[in-house]
């Protein structure tokens, strides 16, 4: 893909990317009674090309490849994680209510062989939005996480099962 070529892919997923937002947070997906005139979709439009003009980059950079693929994989990867968070929302409740309250707060350290940086964001933010855990460090160089866990089970899904560091090096197809 020349260099026109691969800016020109970018700008277009990215007005897409943008667009769809739009259209979702202005109610128009969502709810029927949402009506589509020309004047807002016109402003959607143009707001979207405006910020796909200014920060394409930011969402597909040039050295990543199959794009699409990751993106698939992602969206799929957001409806496995907001399940985590509705059951750590569960677990943290029981915690929390528990005559006992059995909490055991413990920071652990653990190394992962992601290395990208969309990857390295995404299982730091993954960690953090599930509650019961929250990453206080990262060394993208060494792919080593700093994690404050509420207790032993959350972090030994993060160290032992590691089933979310799996699933994000699929998204980003980074697995080992």
């Amino acid at each position: 893909m020349s260099d026109n070529s691969g800016k020109v892919f970018g700008i277009a997923v990215t007005f897409c990317a943008m667009f769809l937002f739009w259209l979702l947070l202005s109610g128009y997906i969502i709810t029927p009674e949402g009506k589509l005139d020309v004047i807002h979709v016109g402003a959607g439009i143009i707001c979207s090309a405006i910020v796909a003009l200014i920060s394409h980059d930011l969402l597909v950079t040039g050295k990543e490849e199959k794009i699409l693929s990751k993106s698939f994989r992602f969206f799929i990867y957001l409806g496995w994680e907001l399940w985590q968070i509705i059951l750590a929302n569960f677990d943290v409740t029981y915690r929390v209510l528990h005559p006992k309250m059995p909490i055991d707060p413990l920071i652990i350290e653990f190394e992962t062989p992601l290395r990208s940086d969309f990857a390295l964001v995404t299982l730091a933010n993954s960690i953090t939005l599930t509650p019961g855990t929250i990453t206080i460090n990262v060394d993208p160089a060494k792919g080593k996480f700093l994690v404050h866990a509420i207790a032993q089970a959350p972090a030994d899904a993060l160290t032992v099962d590691k089933t979310m560091q799996n699933k994000v090096a699929k998204v980003f197809m980074e697995e080992g």
